[in-house]
């Protein structure tokens, strides 16, 4: 995006459910917009943060608290986890889980509506020997500003209460905060949120990003909504 706000972009893939992931460069220590969807696509992640010569992250920062945001967490060595308060006890409860691929087999049988979820679950993560899921050290409620400048702000919305949003250098990454609901969980009336995207548009960052689409600049985004 500059110098300072560089993406891993998302796979365009949707069965593959992979997001995309920012770093946002800084001497005290990057910070990490995301964590991947498993510990592959953190260690892919890792390996293009050395080959450009970014500072390692310091703090990796959950835009919400769904897998294919927060999965790749337990790769990520020395980073302060950050996240909205709401995340928390879903985060511990989903900790308990006994991940594993007949566990996701099981679910799917229990309610197909998670078959595209867990499928790709499935295949994100073909070990399971260390993987955990695993809970924010520092959490806020509104806004938080990071020593490094980011901003973090509380947005919530319909597809998770803890969405949260990333600024700094004229952009904005969005996670999926404006999204409707999971599928699992989607009802005939949930579409995207209009309304939080006015709000956010009215703001005039530089560039819009979201997780699972490419970036755009704000003239793209204004005429992408009308």
């Amino acid at each position: 995006m500059n110098d300072r706000v560089w993406l891993y972009p998302h796979d365009p893939d949707p069965d593959a459910i992979r997001p995309s992931v920012a770093v946002i460069a800084d001497d005290r220590g990057s910070v990490l917009i995301d964590a991947g969807n498993s510990p592959e696509h953190a260690r892919a992640i890792q390996a293009a943060i050395a080959e450009a010569g970014l500072p390692a992250p310091r703090w990796l920062v959950y835009t919400h608290h769904h897998w294919d945001h927060i999965w790749g967490a337990c790769a990520w060595p020395d980073v302060t986890v950050v996240a909205h308060t709401a995340a928390v006890e879903i985060l511990a409860e989903e900790a308990e889980r006994p991940w594993s691929h007949r566990y996701l087999r099981d679910q799917v049988e229990a309610n197909p509506k998670l078959g595209p979820s867990f499928r790709a679950r499935a295949l994100a993560v073909p070990d399971w020997t260390d993987f955990r899921v695993v809970l924010p050290d520092l959490t806020f409620e509104d806004t938080l500003t990071l020593p490094t400048g980011v901003v973090l702000r509380h947005v919530g919305g319909n597809h998770a209460p803890d969405s949260l949003v990333a600024m700094d250098s004229g952009v904005i990454l969005l996670g999926d905060s404006f999204y409707p609901p999971p599928f699992h969980l989607r009802g005939p009336e949930d579409t995207v949120d209009y309304g939080l995207i006015k709000r956010l548009l009215n703001e005039r960052h530089s560039w819009y990003i979201d997780a699972h689409s490419s970036p755009r600049r704000l003239s793209e985004a204004l005429a992408e909504s009308g």
